[in-house]
């Protein structure tokens, strides 16, 4: 025992680090790999509306304390959803950024801000532009925003799912219904009426708990384009993309037309003139007795498909009065398993090559067939063209009505302008700064897959220094018990230990020996062990300082790169 212990510290010092010295690269290169945050500084860039949750900003946004309608429905719900100005908690990417948070779950909340003058889109670019984010993810709820119509009777307290708004963009999620919301209000010329139009296949919303931001861009030559993180996920146009259509058909069905009652539409016909076979016999049956059939020579004819279980036995609590006569249990007459058969023998049955089943007439085409039809068609007395439906009517205020499951939205950063150059220079302030050190730490939180070693020749001594010389010397000491040879091949750790170990006894006995002076050989040999000591423990340092640097110029060169 005294022996093995002197070995694993013999071992302890070949290896060259220490226990503590590894734990205090460890704890050097973990301070070095902390990522430091960007501190807030607000924009200077200007817009129409442009809004980041600094001070003063309840003195903009509002809470609505309406009733929602239901329409005729007996529950009544009210907006009793809080809302919050704060920090986020979940991967904080700025220092100091705070933004409007959803406090509730399955609550009903709204609130909306007023711009400081309405916003008129007419020619111009209109660009909407807002980050999300999920804190606690997204199961059931909206996050989308609402562009509200400026009307005298736009008032924050009355704010409800009734409001007439303009535009509604970005994410909802419910179930499998996944999107980004793009729809804009449009007045019939005609009738004055609005109505809803709804992009179709709408692209997916990010379902993450890193901030995302959405963007929408609509030109005064009706085109319109969505990004998502800075990304294009859809172009279009906003006469073709959107359902019901901007534009109605120039012509409808006339409601007045109906099918004449001699109109003919079926195709094709059974055959009049067809007659069945005389020798087609709708008795005959599907299947026959195979008469040309012969019984397997290896049927068994006298033996049963069961037999009784040899191996069963009555219970020992059977009464026979009470219980009846014990019958034991049937098994499967092993006689039966290699042959054709046991048991009575029949011939079997085959396709009858007669059967015709029931007899119908073949199909022809109709010679009185007249096509489908169809209602003939006048100029719709709604039709109307709109060349410019891009040219939104005047919008006045910028409003959150949302009912969601999962409570901590957090919406930042909301750009409301007609420039889509001074909205991504915004977003490089802002999102592409913080989206960097917010991947870094959702990296940093993942857990860290363990490669445990398959043998002790794959043990590392950094990993765990006990458990690296204990293996050692237990594979050593099992394979030297039968063949000495291979163990110091297979393991030669061990033996350059115990030879450094007696390096140094002797070396100690020459001191001893000699009054003190130590000669020269167990001096090299000494300072040659502690060189190769502090240059295993220099390596070591520099490889984990290495690692942590890397980590920290990964980090820069995204936040340069989304900067650029």
């Amino acid at each position: 025992m005294k022996l093995n212990s002197a070995i694993a510290a013999a071992l302890l010092a070949t290896t060259g680090v220490y226990a503590d010295d590894a734990s205090k690269v460890e704890t050097e290169s973990s301070s070095s790999t902390a990522i430091e945050l960007p501190t807030f500084t607000p924009t200077t860039i200007k817009a129409p509306f442009l809004e980041q949750f600094t001070e003063g900003w309840d003195k903009r946004w509002k809470p609505s304390h309406a009733k929602k309608d239901t329409k005729g429905q007996e529950e009544e719900w009210a907006y009793v959803g809080e809302w919050s100005v704060e920090e986020p908690y979940k991967y904080k990417g700025i220092e100091g950024d705070k933004g409007l948070v959803v406090k509730n779950a399955a609550a009903h909340h709204a609130i909306s801000a007023k711009f400081p003058k309405k916003i008129d889109p007419k020619g111009k670019d209109l660009v909407v532009q807002y980050e999300v984010k999920l804190q606690k993810g997204l199961d059931c709820g909206g996050a989308y925003l609402k562009l509200l119509r400026d009307t005298k009777s736009l008032h924050q307290d009355e704010f409800s799912n009734t409001t007439p708004y303009v535009i509604m963009f970005g994410p909802d999620k419910c179930g499998a219904t996944n999107k980004i919301h793009f729809i804009f209000n449009h007045k019939n010329p005609k009738s004055g009426e609005y109505e809803e139009k709804h992009l179709l296949a709408a692209p997916q919303a990010t379902i993450s708990k890193l901030t995302e931001l959405y963007t929408l861009i609509v030109r005064p030559n009706n085109t319109f384009t969505i990004k998502r993180g800075g990304d294009i996920v859809r172009d279009g146009s906003l006469f073709d993309q959107f359902s019901p259509a901007v534009n109605p058909e120039k012509e409808i069905d006339d409601p007045n037309d109906k099918k004449p009652e001699d109109w003919v539409d079926e195709a094709r016909i059974p055959d009049p003139d067809a007659k069945k076979p005389d020798d087609w016999d709708e008795e005959a049956p599907f299947e026959i007795v195979d008469e040309e059939a012969t019984k397997p020579e290896d049927w068994l004819e006298d033996e049963p498909l069961t037999i009784p279980d040899p191996e069963a036995q009555k219970p020992e609590d059977w009464d026979d009065e009470e219980d009846g006569d014990w019958v034991p249990p049937t098994v499967p007459n092993p006689k039966c398993a290699d042959v054709s058969g046991c048991g009575p023998w029949t011939k079997p049955m085959k396709k009858n090559p007669d059967y015709k089943g029931k007899w119908t007439a073949p199909y022809i085409d109709n010679p009185a067939y007249k096509g489908v039809w169809a209602p003939r068609k006048i100029k719709n007395p709604n039709y109307f063209e709109d060349k410019h439906p891009a040219n939104f009517e005047p919008i006045g205020a910028i409003g959150f009505e949302l009912w969601t499951m999962q409570p901590d939205i957090l919406f930042d950063n909301i750009y409301i302008g007609h420039s889509a150059e001074e909205a991504e220079k915004f977003a490089n302030e802002t999102f592409f700064k913080k989206i960097a050190v917010e991947k870094a730490l959702e990296d940093a939180e993942k857990p860290k897959s363990e490669d445990k070693p398959k043998s002790p020749s794959d043990l590392k001594f950094l990993d765990d220094p006990v458990l690296y010389v204990r293996e050692k010397l237990d594979l050593f000491t099992t394979i030297f018990a039968n063949d000495p040879i291979q163990a110091i091949k297979f393991v030669p750790e061990v033996p350059t230990a115990i030879g450094g170990l007696l390096v140094t006894i002797v070396a100690l006995i020459g001191i001893f020996t000699m009054g003190g002076a130590a000669p020269e050989a167990a001096k090299k040999t000494a300072a040659d062990a502690k060189e190769k000591v502090k240059e295993a423990k220099d390596k070591t340092a520099e490889a984990v300082s290495t690692g942590a640097e890397n980590v920290k110029a990964e980090v820069n060169k995204r936040a340069t790169r989304s900067q650029s």
